[in-house]
Parts: C-alpha cells; structure tokens; sequence
C-alpha cells in the first residue's frame, strides 16, 4: 500500500498537503482497500466552513457510504469537480484524486506521519 512520505494524515484515513497555506485533502488509498470502488464523493460546497477533525463530506462505495473529516480548520475554496462525472478516479489514484481545497484558518497539529500512518493501518488489519 502506498503511503506518500510528503503528506500529512489523520486517523480517519485523509491525506493533507499544505502549500501556501492552501490545503489540499483526499483519502488514502486504505481507506479505498476498505471501501473498494467509489461510485460517489460529495465534498464540502465551496465557501463552506470545515473544522479540523468534523465530517465535511461522504464518499460512496459499492460496498458502503463514508464521512470525509476535515484534517484542517478553514474556508473550502475549491472542490475537484471532474469527480462527479469521475468518482472512480479515487479508487484508481487516490493520491491524484484529491477531494477538496481549503484556506487553512490555522495550521494543524496532530497529522500523522507516513511512519505514524503506517503503523495505524497496521493495528487495523
């Protein structure tokens, strides 16, 4: 399973990066595994407030429906609109198919490492 080095994670199986202050988040790809093929994804509207660690959106397998949990507190401003005609590119490339973008209010604390994240995932097999 692949596990970017250069990203943040939350216990909740989301991916941060955060550049400029902009967050980009999507969901890992064990958190795919789990679900197996995504059929629908409904981030956070643009403009919409998220808190760190608050559902702000669900994603929808054959298998079953998901919350997506902000990793950061801030303003959504962007959302990656090719997933509603696409939301299988999140099985196929969970890392490229990010889910939204988000002004970060105030830098997050408790990411995950890779390392961290790793070893989460482990405990859960």
């Amino acid at each position: 399973m692949s596990v970017p080095t250069e990203l943040g994670y939350t216990d909740k199986h989301e991916w941060v990066r955060i550049e400029d202050g902009v967050a980009t988040v999507g969901i890992t790809a064990y958190a795919v595994e789990s679900l197996g093929d995504i059929v629908f994804v409904e981030p956070p509207a643009v403009g919409t407030e998220v808190t760190a660690g608050e559902t702000c959106g669900e994603v929808e397998s054959t298998k079953a429906v998901s919350d997506v949990y902000s990793p950061v507190s801030g303003e959504v401003v962007e959302v990656n609109e090719a997933l509603e005609d696409e939301p299988e590119s999140v099985s196929s490339d969970p890392y490229d198919a990010w889910l939204f973008r988000a002004r970060v209010s105030e830098e997050p604390s408790d990411l995950l490492s890779a390392e961290e994240y790793k070893a989460l995932t482990k405990e859960e097999e």
